[in-house]
């Protein structure tokens, strides 16, 4: 666990995170139709937006705190499953390819999560997923909720390689 996580605690838990993302219906493999998944979201978001705001702000928490932990060389670096650069050559993922296929992973389950952490090749088949939708649920049901755009920054930043632990090569 990092330093900030230890200081600070989101207003929702673990359990009612995954019991909500659960309510995606992503199979354990992640695939599911991307048009599926975008109506799934938007679902989550109008049900979240029932909940108290400190509730949808800490579901805004926990996304991007699971995020940022697969965050990581081991993950990021590797090729886009069923892709190849021209001459042959393994095609690596882009920065926003790595953030959405880790939301995938995330929108799969915490089962899913769980088992990736730590065994690359087991995010490997997420790699050409991409769940961008995810991202935005907790802004929707607040937007929803308060009839207000959400500019709420959350503690961690899920942005590709920004946990500095995951990436040591870059720090500096």
């Amino acid at each position: 666990m990092d330093p900030v996580s230890e200081q600070y605690r989101p207003a929702m838990s673990w359990d009612r995170f995954w019991q909500l993302i659960d309510r995606l219906g992503v199979t354990e493999d992640g695939r599911v139709d991307c048009a599926d998944l975008d109506d799934a979201c938007e679902d989550l978001a109008a049900t979240l937006a029932e909940e108290p705001v400190e509730q949808i702000l800490g579901f805004g928490e926990r996304l991007a705190e699971a995020l940022f932990t697969l965050d990581r060389a081991e993950f990021g670096t590797l090729p886009v499953l069923g892709l190849t650069a021209p001459g042959g050559s393994p095609f690596p993922q882009s920065d926003d390819g790595f953030l959405y296929s880790r939301a995938a992973v995330v929108a799969a389950g915490r089962r899913t999560y769980e088992s990736v952490l730590g065994h690359p090749e087991r995010f490997a088949p997420f790699t050409d997923l991409h769940a961008e939708a995810v991202l935005h649920i907790h802004e929707e049901a607040y937007e929803q909720a308060t009839g207000e755009e959400c500019d709420h920054l959350t503690v961690h930043d899920y942005e590709t390689c920004s946990n500095t632990a995951g990436w040591p090569e870059l720090a500096r």
